[in-house]
């Protein structure tokens, strides 16, 4: 396997010795080049790394934009950014421009392997997995977003039979195992993460609730607290354990973007952004899917998922499509009744209400992922997608 070559661009002295210093001590990684300089000399890269380090106060004066005009002719290169600025303001303009991870300064060496660990082997961590990782979010809050993750959960391993794993990333308000359990967990992701060097199958098993004989699900943590206890590194060996022991493993992403929550988005095959047919929703859909192209996502795994859809409204389906660049993967009916009584007993509404629209819709999404998981060979997505 080819060494990870990496290039450092800055127009700091200081920080360019230091950072290249730390790289070159690992001889796991290959070429390390050091440029100093700003704007021009990435505009005029024609060599681009696997792996792209930029800092030096670089991302603030006009280095966004260069990175994403090369990320636009190197849609394979991934890029770091070592910077003081960590507002949410400069993270979301950042990761539009394609960058992977946004690390402050000063950054010790154990933080750079890390993170160039996380992005440079992407395309190899698939190979050989198992099952299928499922990432939902929602577009707004109030989406529905963890009653569908839940509930096709359920429905994957009720009537498919089929091994599913749910974890719940919304790490400041999650509350999946409500939606389709009333056991308090004994565990949570937050408590997994702290112990993450017991990491294996049985220990990732026995903090997961048993909602049903072939479904398992990873509480979020029960204090907002205990968020920043949940890295991006934890996530991704908690998925690598996951995808390697269930046939399907679906993450409840949340809506924040951040370090952790592009983990499974990165390593989804597929991502179901969740939208309502209102200007609001469609709007931060919009931007969704903005920041997913800019991160060089293939739109190919991106499926919206229209919930509370009712035929007769304002707005209609192909009006979303043309407007968030992104395909229709499935409409949910509204039939508000049903899921509030689900929600509210804590019941699948597979099982409450077998007759619902809701549930048939259910049952539509799980039949065409569970004939795509059998059908192995190349062209998962497009196979999925043409379908619908």
């Amino acid at each position: 396997m080819s060494k990870t070559t990496i290039t450092v661009v800055s127009s700091d002295a200081y920080h360019l010795n230091q950072i290249t210093h730390i790289l070159e001590q690992d001889s796991n990684l290959g070429e390390v080049r050091a440029i100093q300089g700003g704007t021009l000399e990435l505009e005029t890269m024609k060599d681009v790394p696997d792996v792209l380090i930029v800092n030096g106060g670089l991302p603030e004066n006009g280095g966004l934009d260069s990175l994403e005009r090369l990320r636009q002719r190197h849609p394979d290169a991934a890029f770091i950014i070592v910077s003081d600025n960590q507002s949410p303001d400069f993270l979301l303009r950042a990761m539009r421009a394609g960058v992977r991870e946004v690390l402050p300064t000063p950054t010790a060496g154990i933080q750079l392997h890390a993170a160039i660990g996380r992005i440079a082997p992407k395309r190899k961590v698939q190979e050989g997995a198992a099952g299928k990782i499922l990432a939902m979010t929602s577009c707004k809050g109030g989406s529905g977003a963890t009653f569908l993750a839940t509930n096709l959960a359920w429905v994957l391993a009720s009537a498919h039979g089929k091994r599913v794993a749910l974890i719940d990333l919304n790490l400041q308000f999650g509350d999946a195992a409500m939606y389709v359990s009333n056991q308090t967990p004994a565990s949570n992701l937050a408590q997994v993460c702290q112990q993450i060097h017991r990491l294996d199958a049985p220990f990732l098993d026995s903090a997961m609730i048993e909602v049903a004989p072939d479904f398992r699900l990873l509480a979020a943590p029960d204090d907002p607290a205990h968020a920043a206890d949940v890295k991006a590194e934890h996530v991704e060996a908690i998925l690598k354990v996951a995808r390697a022991n269930y046939d399907f493993v679906i993450v409840d992403v949340g809506r924040s973007l951040d370090g952790v929550s592009l983990q499974p988005f990165d390593m989804a095959d597929m991502i179901f952004p969740v939208v309502q047919l209102t200007l609001p929703f469609i709007r931060e859909a919009k931007r969704l899917v903005q920041v997913f192209l800019s991160l060089g996502y293939p739109m190919s795994k991106v499926g919206l998922i229209v919930n509370r859809h009712q035929k007769n409204s304002d707005i209609g389906l192909q009006d979303l499509e043309r407007t968030v660049n992104a395909k229709v993967f499935k409409a949910v009916p509204n039939c508000y009744d049903e899921v509030a009584a689900s929600v509210n007993q804590g019941e699948p509404i597979a099982r409450l209400a077998k007759n619902s629209p809701v549930t048939k819709a259910l049952r539509e999404i799980a039949a065409s992922l569970d004939t795509v998981q059998e059908k192995n060979g190349k062209g998962w997505l497009s196979r999925l997608f043409a379908s619908h």
